[in-house]
């Protein structure tokens, strides 16, 4: 079945963004990664959702394959809205929207702008309760040089040690997932993206917007998340009006590497 999926890079809001999809009669299904990540998040997951659904993966702007653009907005709002027209172009009218990390908080951004595309959302380990950055720091970042530091600082910090904070099972890292990580660092764009991504972005969802969104949600945390911890999963338990909580034993942030089939079984019982 995954030879049936098709990788191709595609124009939305003037970016040019990678793709990768699969579409069969059966119900869509869309997958957003998170912060400094790509489609690579769903590798483990995509083979088993392409039994059963036809699959979206997006390369957000700013990220993996997709285009580091100078004008795109990266905003979480702006980002909700590149979402809807990939629906569109996929002539999509109803959606589950899977966000792991980040791209939670973007999930959670287009069911509130749309909430009439989106059917259910799955929320990986999702961002919550961030603010936007301080404003001293979005002042350095103007700064002559800034961006050099910024690609210094990140250049000098290993994929490897990165890798294992954010898994338990460390066995489970490879060649292959530390050379897609560490491939968009080459690329000078990427750094003037994260500072845009910086400067624009407005923060996350509040506790009072949350309870305005009145759509299926299932939350699927690791218990030993060291990035977002699983308490901000109860948070939004609390908040979203009809949300359900799934926990993994000996889970890290990456959810989906480490437990792709439990993941997989959960989205298919909550989607039937």
């Amino acid at each position: 079945m995954i030879d049936d999926l098709k990788k191709e890079t595609i124009k939305l809001l003037n970016v040019n963004v990678y793709c990768e999809y699969a579409f069969t009669n059966k119900p869509p299904i869309l997958l957003i990664h998170g912060f400094v990540s790509s489609t690579y998040t769903f590798n483990r997951l995509i083979p088993q959702l392409i039994k059963d659904f036809s699959v979206i993966a997006i390369d957000l702007p700013g990220f993996g394959r997709s285009e580091k653009s100078k004008s795109f907005v990266y905003s979480f709002e702006n980002y909700a809205q590149l979402i809807n027209e990939c629906l569109n172009y996929f002539h999509v009218d109803r959606v589950t929207v899977v966000g792991h990390s980040m791209g939670g908080q973007i999930a959670l951004y287009t069911a509130k702008a749309f909430p009439e595309k989106v059917k259910k959302l799955i929320l990986i380990g999702s961002s919550g309760y961030l603010k936007p950055a301080k404003k001293s720091l979005i002042y350095c970042s103007y700064l002559p040089f800034f961006r050099y530091f910024v690609e210094r600082y990140i250049r000098k910090k290993d994929v490897k040690k990165s890798l294992e904070n954010v898994v338990y099972n460390q066995t489970v890292i490879h060649k292959e997932m530390m050379d897609e990580f560490t491939r968009p660092l080459s690329e000078k764009n990427f750094y003037v993206a994260l500072l845009k991504l910086l400067r624009d972005r407005e923060g996350d969802l509040s506790s009072l917007q949350l309870k305005e969104i009145a759509i299926p949600t299932l939350l699927i945390w690791g218990e030993e998340d060291k990035v977002v911890p699983v308490s901000i999963g109860r948070r939004l338990l609390s908040d979203l009006p009809e949300a359900e909580l799934i926990t993994y034993e000996k889970t890290g942030h990456l959810v989906t590497e480490e437990k792709p089939t439990e993941v997989y079984n959960h989205i298919i019982k909550y989607t039937s």
